[in-house]
């Protein structure tokens, strides 16, 4: 599976978009992840491990806390594969507005 595939079926579940999202803020140690959501803290570990297998966040250990960070490489999969339907969408328009323009 691409890594754009994995990330995507990663943020299908609902709880793992809501610790992606905090994320986004700044780095945090898995109890100010879990604080706030409504599981476990072995749930928010689970989930974590799915997120990094996404290749969406990493972990880096400071002291005696497990900190996690996003992961700029899962992202940039996930971009470059939403950019591919972009690219084709853009060049769809500009080939309708080439044949309008020569319709004319």
């Amino acid at each position: 599976m691409s890594t754009s595939s994995t990330a995507f079926k990663a943020l299908g579940d609902s709880t793992r978009r809501a610790i992606f999202e905090k994320l986004q803020e700044r780095p945090l140690a898995v109890v100010d992840i879990a604080n706030g959501l409504h599981v476990s803290r072995p749930a928010v570990s689970q989930h974590l491990k799915v997120l990094k297998e996404a290749k969406l966040i990493t972990l880096k250990t400071v002291g005696n806390n497990n900190i996690y960070e996003l992961n700029r490489e899962g992202i940039l999969a996930m971009r470059n594969y939403l950019d591919r339907f972009w690219e084709d969408a853009l060049m769809n328009f500009k080939k309708l507005a080439e044949e309008t323009e020569k319709n004319k």
